[in-house]
């Protein structure tokens, strides 16, 4: 029997995994969920030894994806984070809205905006031939269902393009 000991999730054998595992946790003073999705009931240790370490290293992770956000939001006005926000803008009721803007003008409301987008979720596919992670963003899920989503590889290199998802 192979354990080790995973930050947020405690032991887990690799010699006998369950499917799904899921917690709760604080997150640069915010509740996230972070959640284990194995396809394969065994995995090698060295696959959860790189879990582990991804873990240890969640925020570092999180301020490279803000980078990659902060550079779409930057460099491109039909982009992904520009669409979530002016959405956001439109559809969002006032008084939300100049609660999360602190009432700043109308052209400088989304970066304000985006000063208030935050890790919600973390997915992380230990066994997976695709992407490794998954770190969904959101202004918070009492005013909105949609994210913004990076997906990263083991070292937390992002994938792809950012994506919205509802």
């Amino acid at each position: 029997m192979s354990q080790i000991k995973l930050p947020f999730f405690g032991n887990v054998d690799s010699e006998s995994l369950d499917d799904y595992y899921e917690t709760s946790c604080d997150f640069a003073g915010k509740e996230i969920q972070v959640d284990l999705t194995f396809i394969n009931k065994s995995i090698d240790q060295k696959r959860l030894d790189i879990t582990k370490q991804f873990i240890e290293n969640l925020r570092i992770h999180d301020l490279n994806n803000k980078k990659h956000i902060q550079s779409d939001f930057d460099n491109n006005e039909d982009g992904i984070v520009q669409s979530y926000l002016i959405n956001h803008i439109e559809d969002l009721a006032t008084d939300d809205l100049n609660r999360l803007t602190a009432n700043a003008k109308t052209a400088d409301q989304p970066k304000a905006l985006l000063k208030k987008v935050h890790l919600i979720r973390v997915g992380i596919f230990p066994d997976s031939k695709g992407h490794f992670s998954i770190f969904d963003y959101s202004l918070g899920t009492t005013l909105t269902d949609y994210l913004i989503v990076v997906n990263t590889d083991e070292n937390g290199n992002k994938l792809g393009s950012i994506r919205m998802e509802f």
